[in-house]
């Protein structure tokens, strides 16, 4: 079978960029990120509880709001609104964790992306 990299009739292929690849970064870093600060920051039953609860609660915004299926869309605005409320959320999390330079340089990343992404998308 030749490995051939032709479109095919009927298959709508999407185009993956580097930018997608440095947003799902960005979202894997703060499901991280939000798991680290619940399990290290708070003692015995509610790290547990916040140490898995935080990621999927972002898990879930995610899916109904910023993934590239929604379940709800939103107003482009609206969407930025809410994918910068997980960003600050992150941010916070490495303060309270005595890490403000990750927290800013996350912070930084995070919204430098979204931007761009936004305006692409937008566009």
């Amino acid at each position: 079978m030749p490995q051939d990299s032709a479109t095919v009739p009927g298959v709508d292929r999407p185009n993956i960029t580097a930018l997608d690849i440095v947003r799902s970064i960005v979202l894997v870093t703060a499901v991280g990120s939000l798991a680290l600060w619940g399990f290290a920051t708070w003692p015995f039953p509610w790290n547990v509880v916040l140490g898995i609860g935080a990621p999927v609660v972002v898990i879930l915004v995610w899916a109904l709001f910023l993934s590239p299926r929604p379940v709800l869309r939103l107003h482009p605005f609206l969407r930025a609104a809410v994918e910068l409320l997980i960003y600050v959320g992150v941010t916070i999390a490495w303060w309270l964790m005595d890490q403000p330079v990750v927290g800013t340089a996350f912070a930084v990343v995070a919204v430098g992306t979204g931007v761009v992404s936004g305006r692409r998308r937008i566009a």
